[in-house]
């Protein structure tokens, strides 16, 4: 299995639960070694209000579970909201 496949599996599960439109939703790998992962995560413009949250709530939220599953692989992760 890829390196950071369950960081992107569980990123895309969470985003595809709070938008409306999940066929807009895009959700890829940008960059990953042995220590780092970058997701980055694309919806509709009308959706990304939701996913980021009010001052960024649901997103840090996001971010924090992104982590902690790239903990069960032992990376870092990092996850960017694509507009």
């Amino acid at each position: 299995m890829a390196s950071g496949t369950i960081v992107k599996n569980v990123v895309e599960y969470i985003v595809n639960q709070i938008v409306e439109d999940s066929k807009s939703v895009k959700v890829d790998v940008a960059d990953s070694d042995d220590e780092n992962i970058t997701i980055e995560v694309r919806t509709s413009p009308d959706d990304m209000g939701r996913v980021i949250g009010k001052r960024g709530r649901v997103a840090r939220a996001i971010r924090t579970v992104a982590q902690a599953a790239a903990d069960e692989e032992g990376l870092q992760s990092s996850v960017e909201f694509i507009d």
